[in-house]
């Protein structure tokens, strides 16, 4: 799969120089990412992870964890605590009302991974941020590294967006930006993650 990727986005003038100095480290990370299944854990941890260095998420995440009895969050145990309990173990105010937010949506709706793999990207990232802390780019990170969709353009990620700028010499700003990146992005199509993977990696390396 990533071979057929790299011969599609390779008819990208831009992107074939970098897919050429980066292709063994991009390749590498590609095959790392493993396919997960559970949505609601997910979106959990990256609630948990916002805006904290890995290291403080997750020290602050294990705690959680071990206020359950399993060490599994369901959701409604995680209703169950008080916000002074969550708060105990490192999460903020605002954090709380996330999870919790998160925990009625499971609750409440399908977010199986059954249910979730029968929708598109689009209707995904509409459904997912409609849940309080959960933003368009935790979705889209969740479709690249977690759910491991190879047609994700993550127009969202300042990494992703600011390299085009650079590498495409982009002059537009707000939605005049936002249309010259979307037109470019699909000639990736269906390739926008590894294309964003490649994006990264040329950050990384100037």
């Amino acid at each position: 799969m990533f071979a057929k990727a790299v011969k599609h986005l390779q008819k990208d003038p831009v992107l074939k120089p970098i897919i050429k100095a980066c292709k063994k480290e991009v390749e590498q990370r590609f095959d790392r990412i493993e396919e997960q299944k559970d949505v609601y854990l997910i979106l959990l941890k990256s609630i948990v992870s916002q805006q904290l260095s890995t290291k403080a998420a997750n020290t602050i995440y294990s705690r959680f964890e071990a206020l359950f009895n399993t060490s599994y969050p369901k959701p409604k145990e995680v209703l169950r605590l008080s916000n002074e309990t969550l708060r105990s173990v490192g999460l903020s105010g605002q954090k709380c009302s996330y999870i919790k937010a998160l925990a009625e949506y499971a609750i409440a709706y399908d977010i199986s991974y059954e249910h979730i793999s029968t929708l598109s990207n689009e209707d995904l990232i509409e459904q997912l941020t409609s849940i309080k802390g959960v933003g368009q780019w935790t979705v889209e990170m969740m479709l690249i590294f977690s759910l491991k969709r190879l047609d994700v353009f993550p127009y969202d990620d300042l990494v992703v967006r600011n390299q085009m700028i650079k590498l495409y010499n982009l002059q537009g700003k707000g939605k005049q930006l936002k249309q010259e990146c979307f037109a470019i992005a699909q000639n990736w199509q269906p390739y926008g993650s590894v294309a964003s993977l490649f994006l990264w990696q040329s950050k990384q390396v100037g």
